[in-house]
């Protein structure tokens, strides 16, 4: 699917809580993942400053070990691409599927990470049947759509991009035209805001939009709005900065006063769909701005980038993000690890190694295991990797590696078997069948010890 809303214009990106126990004991199947220092994480860094460190994720790559390795490892929150947008969950009116987006949460929640839920109302990614309702149809499907797809998330949601872009660019500060604004009016923002906060009262409640970095006349428009809600008591907790940057657009340098001047409105602000394309010294310079900018100020409660990988980036030309097309730490990985005030990311540095892990079969009585290995900023010549099975669960069998075992047999030392050399940000993998004798959660993966 194609999410059209840019950091410049015309270009395009790719763009749970559910009381259930299956959701659950699935999470629990998902695993775990280690690290040899937690301080090398984007995610546990950005933790220490009190703030989150997400990334746009996508179902269809989780299945990808280094994808999900990589997520599991480094970042603390995520959001869905696409799978919450409208034509993903409610193609037909009334009609609501959310196994891509529950795939997501599940995993998310699983690994302790918090959920953005993008987004409600959102003038693109419409199915052709809410452009042609009358108004009066229109107002009733608005906030039955909101109200069926926050209940089925609540309590499981940190915040919501209830309404996404709704202003023009340009000059004018006017609403953008889509069928909620020239339908329902200016007041279609406010009550959207308002049916939300009733069906979830304790999930943030955030206004998302692009092109509104700096103090320009488009986000002077945000900026009065959300001023206006907050004084009428309009629920509003939070303001999004998408930060689509590149050398047409670069980050402004009034980029933290904006984000300042917004939180002393009294709402939360979040960076939320970072990528700021090119390479080398100079987009890591750019990086470490923006990540000063939250940083600076108190109410910047965390960072978001649009995506993990610059293969499956929606503007991947551009190589905007921080890991490169084979997931190698890229010098403004170094750079907002840095920022954040962590130690042991790209470039150089000490042998360390993450381990994560994957269910790769199941069945009655049993199941299959693997865990990836991947070397940090520096080659390695060895590893070592613990897991541990919960009694009565057993390991029967092992491959790709030379365990031994404590004196329980419920912790397996795990190290290589002629696969213990790795270039930096290269991987292997050993795995193990796990007879569950009734219990079927997850093996723990423990930290990964380089040399």
């Amino acid at each position: 699917m194609i999410h059209r809303s840019p950091g410049s214009p015309g270009m395009l990106r790719r763009a749970l809580l559910t009381g259930t126990a299956g959701l659950l004991a699935a999470a629990g199947l998902a695993g775990a993942a280690g690290t040899a220092d937690a301080a090398s994480t984007l995610g546990a860094s950005a933790a220490a400053k009190g703030r989150y460190f997400g990334t746009a994720v996508a179902a269809g790559h989780l299945g990808e070990s280094a994808y999900a390795g990589t997520l599991d490892t480094e970042f603390t929150a995520v959001t869905p691409e696409n799978e919450m947008k409208w034509d993903a969950v409610e193609a037909t009116r009334n009609s609501f599927t959310f196994s891509a987006a529950d795939q997501i949460v599940t995993h998310a929640r699983g690994k302790g990470m918090k959920v953005r839920g993008h987004t409600l109302v959102w003038y693109s990614q419409l199915p052709g049947w809410v452009g042609g309702l009358s108004a009066t149809d229109l107002r009733t499907a608005m906030n039955n759509h909101i109200t069926q797809v926050m209940t089925h998330y609540k309590g499981g949601i940190y915040a919501w991009d209830v309404v996404n872009e709704a202003f023009q660019d340009g000059g004018s500060g006017a609403r953008r035209s889509s069928p909620f604004q020239d339908k329902l009016g200016d007041g279609y923002i406010e009550e959207a805001f308002r049916t939300a906060r009733s069906v979830d009262p304790n999930a943030k409640l955030c206004y998302n939009d692009y092109n509104t970095d700096g103090q320009n006349a488009k986000s002077n428009a945000v900026y009065a709005m959300v001023k206006d809600f907050k004084q009428r008591g309009v629920p509003i907790d939070c303001v999004g900065f998408q930060s689509h940057f590149n050398s047409a657009s670069p980050v402004p340098s009034d980029y933290r006063a904006n984000l300042q001047r917004f939180a002393d409105l009294g709402v939360d602000v979040q960076i939320t769909e970072l990528d700021i394309e090119g390479s080398g010294s100079a987009q890591a310079t750019s990086y470490t701005n923006v990540v000063n900018a939250c940083l600076a100020v108190s109410r910047c409660t965390g960072l978001t980038v649009w995506g993990i990988t610059d293969k499956y980036s929606w503007r991947s030309s551009g190589t905007p993000l921080l890991f490169d097309g084979n997931y190698g730490k890229k010098p403004a990985y170094t750079a907002v690890l840095t920022a954040l005030g962590g130690s042991g990311g790209g470039g150089g540095g000490t042998a360390s190694c993450a381990a994560t892990y994957s269910l790769t079969q199941s069945w009655n009585g049993g199941f299959n295991g693997q865990v990836t290995v991947r070397a940090g900023s520096t080659a390695i010549t060895t590893w070592t990797v613990t897991v541990t099975v919960t009694p009565p669960q057993k390991v029967s069998a092992t491959w790709n590696g030379s365990p031994s075992w404590d004196g329980t047999g419920n912790v397996m030392t795990m190290k290589p078997n002629g696969n213990g050399s790795l270039a930096a940000g290269a991987s292997t993998s050993f795995g193990f069948t796990v007879q569950t004798n009734g219990n079927t959660a997850a093996p723990v993966v423990g930290g990964c010890t380089a040399g």
